[in-house]
């Protein structure tokens, strides 16, 4: 999934939340800290994001957040649905970029066709969990699929630890076996929890858990006291040791802690607990990269622009001065894209930076345009 925002902006984030939920100037910080039965308790509040217009699916985005950019490695959460695909139009993303991250892709109803530059086609279903490692660059396509009447899940990323981020891109397909217990049902779809392992692999220890429980059932989860862990609240009344979990908000509790319990209200519960080894790394996030410097960013934009035909190629770049709109497509024949592979930019990196696309998909979305000011680096 993309990050839809046609302006985003840069902001200074940090993993100091206060305790009223705003900044110094009054402003929202999206994240309340209140007092658990084991220790503090913080909420990360959603806010929506359109996709695609004023008619288009909303999302629901709990993070990054101003006082907290990270749990574990986990850098970004969007929670959407159930969307009725037939008012909305589903998930419709185009050809997109990523690098130095992972997408995490999980379903609760619907389905989403991928295709990536690294040559993979899948379609995410529920129950089964995809993982797309960007590496040093990828693009993909995400588009609900025809009968899908009802799109439901959540879309995370993970920031790479700086010695993975320019590995190869690839993708990994998994379909948990649920472990039930008095109450509770789960499927652990990233990492090692309740007995169980994904065979996923990361590149940093993280943890990743659809949640079912019934009414008024608790479940006390024995967790690495190294990891941050954070549960997101999809559907019923939530609680994260004692503390009440709006819907699509996350109930955040840090390093130091050998159990979390969750808790269902009157009505059934789904949940999504995250939770990892914190990165303990400083990074830049803007629109879909990942990297360490404003420069890095301004570079990777520049190269996904360049080959995907919307800039005229730069004096560092493999590509032809009048190749111009021919990569983001088949060639035009000006000149053979095929006689580029292996070829790579000034600095060393592989051309192309972001892949090749199977003909007859559409477009590839245009990057926003970067602020007039130095991206800052987070977490």
């Amino acid at each position: 999934m993309t990050n839809p925002e046609k302006n985003p902006q840069p902001t200074v984030c940090g993993n100091r939340p206060g305790t009223g939920g705003t900044t110094e100037s009054g402003l929202s910080n999206g994240v309340t800290v209140m007092h658990g039965e084991n220790g503090p308790v913080e909420l990360l509040q959603p806010r929506d994001v359109p996709l695609g217009g004023p008619r288009g699916m909303t999302v629901q985005r709990t993070l990054p957040q101003k006082a907290r950019s990270l749990i574990g490695a986990w850098c970004f959460l969007d929670a959407y649905g159930p969307d009725d695909v037939a008012a909305t139009g589903g998930m419709k993303v185009a050809r997109h970029p990523h690098t130095g991250l992972a997408t995490v892709s999980w379903l609760f109803e619907g389905h989403i066709d991928h295709i990536d530059s690294a040559g993979n086609w899948a379609t995410v279903r529920p129950g089964e969990v995809d993982l797309m490692n960007a590496g040093r660059g990828i693009t993909h396509s995400e588009f609900s699929t025809e009968d899908t009447s009802v799109l439901h899940g959540v879309q995370l990323w993970y920031a790479f630890p700086d010695a993975d981020r320019f590995g190869e891109p690839s993708l990994d397909t998994h379909r948990p076996e649920p472990v039930t217990g008095e109450g509770f049902s789960a499927r652990v779809f990233i990492g090692s929890l309740l007995g169980t392992t994904s065979p996923v692999a990361t590149r940093i220890p993280l943890t990743g858990v659809e949640l079912h429980l019934d009414p008024g059932a608790s479940l006390e989860i024995e967790v690495p006291a190294e990891h941050e862990h954070g549960v997101l609240s999809v559907t019923g009344t939530l609680s994260v040791d004692g503390v009440e979990v709006p819907r699509h908000a996350i109930g955040f509790t840090g390093t130091g802690r050998t159990r979390v319990r969750v808790s269902a209200g009157a009505e059934p519960v789904l949940a999504v607990l995250i939770g990892g080894q914190p990165l303990n790394e400083q990074i830049v996030m803007w629109w879909n990269f990942v990297g360490r410097s404003h420069d890095e960013i301004e570079t990777w934009r520049r190269a996904y622009m360049e080959e995907m035909g919307f800039t005229e190629p730069g004096g560092d770049s493999p590509l032809p001065a009048d190749s111009r709109s021919d990569v983001g497509g088949p060639a035009t024949g000006r000149f053979e894209i095929d006689g580029l592979l292996g070829t790579a930019y000034d600095d060393g990196r592989p051309f192309p930076q972001f892949g090749t696309f199977p003909p007859g998909q559409p477009g590839p979305l245009p990057a926003p345009e970067l602020p007039n000011v130095t991206l800052r680096a987070r977490g």
